[in-house]
């Protein structure tokens, strides 16, 4: 248990780091002027053509015998309509920002947990979530957001994430990680299809390039998060998702050279505090 604790940490981790990734290239692409149902239907079709040709046949058949076929389509509805808002708001918010109003999903992940999967929010796991949630705060600048439509959006779709989160680990105790990829990429792809069937904007070279990257990351962190939220409860997998900020960090310096400011330093500083707090308090529980 205590291995299967900090193993679906870790992989929640490099989850995040990936979807890092992933936003950032879907950012640039959205900025670009690439419609984001344009961008989502690349990725999806990309991970629903991997998912079928790595599970094939069994795949299919389970996807037929599956008694939770409603649930499947819920969530990925539910996802779809998280996706659409965000994106949508990529363009208009900065991006620190953008990420800070996204981080009110964990906080609904543990209030939800608690109250529809009925899990045992711990002591650890309260702290762990609002040193992250400060650490936040201190990098993000929530005192320069002002109201607008963008914001409503990114708020909504952190509210329909965390109910996902939950929608997640309820079906993810009876089916695996590929079959919920399969049909939440199916569902986007048919979805996201019949708008770019109204308008397409035709990528350059370098923006298909970028495309290709969003399947490629999106896959992965996407498997990975199901595996994660297999192993672990719902709240701690809440407090995982604030490791995308300092995975954000490293991004920025790695490509831009940009060095964050003292803020910066102290907010991704306590995120990794609760990370640490994080693993130490549940193998502690366990142990």
């Amino acid at each position: 248990m205590k291995n299967h604790s900090t193993a679906g940490i870790l992989l929640g981790v490099l989850a995040y780091g990936l979807f890092m990734l992933h936003d950032a290239c879907i950012k640039a692409l959205v900025v670009a002027d690439i419609p984001v149902w344009q961008v989502l239907f690349a990725r999806s079709a990309s991970v629903m053509a991997i998912c079928l040709a790595i599970g094939r046949a069994r795949l299919i058949q389970r996807l037929i015998d599956t008694p939770l076929k409603r649930p499947l389509a819920f969530r990925a509805g539910v996802n779809l309509t998280a996706w659409l808002c965000f994106y949508s708001a990529a363009d208009t918010l900065p991006m620190g920002q953008w990420l800070c109003l996204y981080f009110a999903a964990p906080l609904m992940v543990t209030v939800m947990a608690r109250q529809i999967l009925k899990e045992t929010v711990t002591r650890g796991r309260w702290i762990a979530l609002s040193i992250g949630f400060v650490g936040v705060l201190c990098a993000s600048d929530p005192m320069g957001i002002r109201p607008s439509l963008a914001v409503l959006l990114v708020v909504i779709a952190a509210a329909l994430w965390g109910y996902g989160i939950i929608l997640m680990r309820q079906i993810a105790r009876q089916e695996p990680a590929l079959l919920q990829m399969l049909t939440s990429n199916g569902v986007f792809t048919v979805a996201t299809g019949l708008a770019c069937l109204i308008h397409w904007r035709q990528p350059d070279t370098g923006q298909v390039v970028l495309l290709g990257a969003v399947a490629l990351l999106g896959g992965m962190a996407q498997f990975l998060v199901y595996e994660a939220a297999r192993l672990i409860p719902a709240s701690v997998m809440a407090t995982v998702e604030y490791s995308a900020l300092p995975w954000s960090f490293i991004l920025g310096y790695a490509v831009w050279r940009d060095i964050p400011e003292p803020p910066i330093v102290l907010g991704a500083a306590l995120i990794v505090g609760a990370g640490v707090l994080l693993v130490w308090s549940e193998r502690r529980k366990v142990g």
